[in-house]
């Protein structure tokens, strides 16, 4: 399926409104179209709430970034805001797993230093050794003209993700009669 820029957000969120609180943007930030956030929290107790064994945050802040053509500069200028607004949006502490901060970029074209630079990123960060969890960093690049999805190597995931929202195609159920 072909898709426009504006087609492709609207598919995109409307696959993570089942997980993610989502904020829409217009021109407040360059570029950015929505923010997506995810929490969980998981804990196992003894017999009452007081004895807990453990317990674990996860968060995930994905930045949906609409742009016509994706060139380098831009590219570095939504890298690093979503790397600062999703560091201050994260809970870092005890009890904190991990934290995934994933720009998604939308785009028409994208030029071939820019998905170098997309190839090449990687940003990771543990907090206290991993006692206080770890963040990771996730870039993906949709072009819609080509429907080519590229990512940096932990982003491998997004693009999983990427394919089943865009392109998988529902399959006929065929039941027992």
């Amino acid at each position: 399926m072909q898709y426009t820029r504006e087609t492709a957000l609207s598919r995109l969120l409307d696959g993570y409104r089942a997980y993610f609180n989502i904020t829409m943007f217009d021109g407040k930030q360059e570029h950015l179209a929505a923010i997506c956030e995810y929490f969980e929290h998981a804990e196992k107790y003894v017999l009452s709430r007081q004895a807990n064994l453990w317990a674990a945050n996860c968060e995930e802040f994905v930045y949906l970034f609409d742009v016509e053509q994706l060139s380098r500069e831009v590219f570095e200028r939504c890298r690093d805001f979503a790397y600062e607004d999703g560091m201050k949006r994260a809970h870092i502490g005890p009890g904190h797993m991990y934290t995934y901060i994933t720009p998604v970029f939308i785009c028409d074209t994208c030029q071939e230093d820019a998905r170098a630079a997309v190839g090449k990123c990687r940003i990771y960060k543990s907090f206290k050794f991993s006692i206080h969890g770890w963040m990771d960093f996730h870039a993906a690049v949709l072009e819609v003209s080509s429907n080519r999805i590229t990512t940096n190597r932990s982003g491998r995931c997004v693009e999983k993700v990427l394919k089943k929202i865009l392109f998988n195609k529902k399959k006929k159920r065929r039941g027992f009669v």
